[in-house]
């Protein structure tokens, strides 16, 4: 019994262990990235390619999050707002729900399922491949060269794919109460546009920055810190995306908290 519970507390302290090393290494790679990001020479036509690749490419993919969202919110408020007599209003809570949460939330995710994966498995190859270690051998900063372009055009390319999934997720919102609930338009996009205040989208905009900030950071640490084989290759893979998607919950509750405090 005695020498189970060692075990254990063994297997404990290890864990802790465990942790705290790598978060310690995660924070001094994130901090090594973003200096790396304000100091020249700038990788302008790298991260203009990055920005393409995740901007364009991942537009299916947070077009369909937003449309299929915008119509779910839809025929959930109308349930709620019918049993008020106040489905003229019904812009509101879609308004609220898609811009403060749903839309940087849910297009963040999708994005770091598509995007963030892509990041890890290409990196965790180089460095199983030894490419990584070429690049120090002849001189190059592996980070400013691979971790920096991916990083920036993350971050910058957030805000404007949620932007995209809100509008959609609005379209979608304003097909359903205009098909389903015979709302005329005017109603529908005036109440939308009474809770689209600047600290409202502000918000939404900040939050979808820190997302892309957090996909970038997670997708290249993990890619960069891989295992050998090609098992390695599969779980920076994984870890990429359950770390992105877990950090972002928490990151949006910290967020959601402090603006509920300041702005909202």
């Amino acid at each position: 019994m005695t020498q189970a519970s060692s075990v254990k507390t063994q297997d404990k302290v290890h864990f802790l262990w465990t942790f705290f090393v790598e978060f310690g290494g995660f924070l001094i790679f994130t901090k090594t990235a973003v200096v790396s990001s304000f100091l020249p020479p700038y990788k302008r036509s790298i991260t203009r390619r990055h920005m393409d690749d995740i901007g364009v490419g991942s537009l299916p993919i947070v077009t369909l999050t937003g449309i299929f969202m915008g119509l779910v919110l839809a025929l959930q408020s109308i349930v709620e707002l019918r049993n008020l007599g106040a489905t003229t209003l019904i812009g509101r809570p879609i308004g609220t729900t898609v811009i403060r949460e749903l839309g940087p939330v849910l297009s963040s995710m999708m994005v770091a399922a598509r995007t963030g994966s892509s990041i890890a498995a290409e990196l965790a190859s180089m460095t199983i491949g030894e490419q990584i270690d070429a690049f120090r051998a002849e001189g190059s900063d592996p980070v400013k060269k691979l971790v920096e372009p991916r990083l920036v055009a993350c971050t910058l390319m957030m805000p404007v794919l949620t932007t995209i999934c809100d509008a959609i997720a609005f379209v979608g919102a304003w097909i359903i109460a205009c098909q389903v609930v015979q709302i005329s338009s005017f109603f529908f996009w005036d109440s939308v546009f009474e809770v689209l205040t600047p600290a409202f989208i502000w918000g939404g905009l900040l939050k979808s920055l820190a997302f892309g900030f957090i996909i970038g950071t997670m997708s290249c640490y993990s890619g960069m810190k891989t295992g050998l084989g090609s098992a390695g290759v599969g779980q920076a893979t994984t870890r990429a995306v359950v770390m992105a998607a877990i950090s972002i919950l928490a990151v949006d509750f910290l967020l959601t908290k402090l603006f509920t405090a300041t702005w909202w």
